[in-house]
């Protein structure tokens, strides 16, 4: 399953926007209002639930310093990738493109979709914000 959101805008400069993404502590201001619990768990790691939904573990799986950062699932139950594809509009201006890989059986897929898709929509919403 791969679900992409619409571009977010950022108001910063490519190198600005990766490191803000980099930090992982910054990822609770991109979270929806839902959010029940938020932790980060180290560098490279951090956990995340929504209302009514598991807890979710995520780590860098990659990093390409200004360009892409991808954070994946930690477990190996919902195998998926979170990826920030980062590009530079001008010298103070960036421009996000999130996309969301997963291999989930036809039914799993048919209950995630819509809550992924809404989900990423709003990581950048909120990301343009910033």
């Amino acid at each position: 399953m791969f679900i992409e959101s619409p571009k977010a805008e950022v108001a910063k400069t490519k190198e600005e926007t990766y490191n803000f993404l980099n930090d992982l502590s910054n990822f609770r201001q991109l979270m929806p209002e839902n959010i029940d619990k938020f932790e980060v768990l180290s560098e490279n790691r951090f956990l995340f639930a929504l209302k009514g939904m598991p807890e979710i573990v995520l780590e860098k799986k990659e990093e390409i310093p200004h360009n892409k950062l991808v954070l994946g699932a930690a477990s190996d139950k919902l195998p998926f990738t979170l990826t920030a594809d980062i590009m530079e509009l001008s010298t103070e201006k960036s421009e996000v493109s999130l996309s969301f890989n997963g291999e989930f059986n036809a039914m799993m897929a048919m209950m995630i979709k819509t809550p992924i898709t809404n989900f990423i929509k709003t990581l950048s919403t909120n990301l343009s914000k910033v």
